[in-house]
């Protein structure tokens, strides 16, 4: 089996059984937390508080993806409730550099996000810094959208620019990712997935993860 790490997104979970689903990821590499602030972009969810309690039930670890205006300020915050990484969008961050060391010096992974429109171009300084670095594969600020194909080119992009440069952090997408489209993706470099309604969607969240992990079979990863 290829070696991916998969991050189930609780945007697509039973909120008022949080506990309760997040125990059923437990296969998981990591829960993906999405911190949305109704500003840079169209939804709200979750805050401070329910990090700091996912934190405290989950039965692995956080990867918290803030969707948010001013990150420089409230990033490394999350850094400190517990989160093992704090990735931030550059389109909405000050001081991107200065913000990847602040969520570090708290003891968290620091991630850079960035949209589908986003060109990678300003921004590969910053890979140097980062643990992750996050393509979109979607519009970030809704769950359930379908996969944006035309983005595969920035993430090949970014795999290779990572490798000629000898970098280590992850490669993740975050956007429509499914038995069929995580193999495109990881053609393209990726290695790190966000699955929520194809996960928490159906059946059985533990046996989804399974099937995702099973989709990369040499048929699909042919040519």
């Amino acid at each position: 089996m290829v070696d991916i790490r998969l991050h189930p997104s609780v945007l697509s979970a039973d909120f008022v059984n949080m506990e309760a689903e997040l125990h059923r990821i437990a296969s998981a590499d990591a829960v993906h937390v999405d911190v949305m602030d109704n500003h840079f972009v169209e939804a709200l969810t979750f805050g401070p508080q329910m990090v700091k309690r996912i934190v405290e039930v989950s039965p692995v670890p956080l990867d918290v993806h803030l969707m948010i205006e001013n990150p420089d300020y409230f990033a490394p915050r999350y850094g400190e409730l517990g989160a093992q990484s704090v990735t931030f969008h550059v389109e909405a961050a000050s001081d991107v550099a200065a913000t990847i060391k602040a969520i570090q010096s708290h003891g968290a992974k620091a991630g850079i996000a960035v949209k589908p429109g986003t060109p990678l171009e300003p921004y590969l300084d910053n890979f140097h810094e980062a643990d992750l670095v996050l393509i979109m594969t979607v519009e970030p600020g809704a769950g359930g959208q379908a996969f944006l194909h035309d983005v595969m080119p920035k993430l090949q992009a970014a795999r290779n620019y990572l490798e000629q440069a000898g970098l280590t952090p992850l490669l993740e997408v975050d956007g429509g990712i499914t038995v069929d489209t995580l193999p495109i993706a990881w053609r393209h470099g990726a290695d790190t997935f966000v699955a929520g309604s194809s996960v928490f969607g159906h059946g059985q969240p533990e046996d989804n993860i399974e099937a995702l992990r099973n989709s990369l079979t040499p048929e699909r990863n042919a040519p």
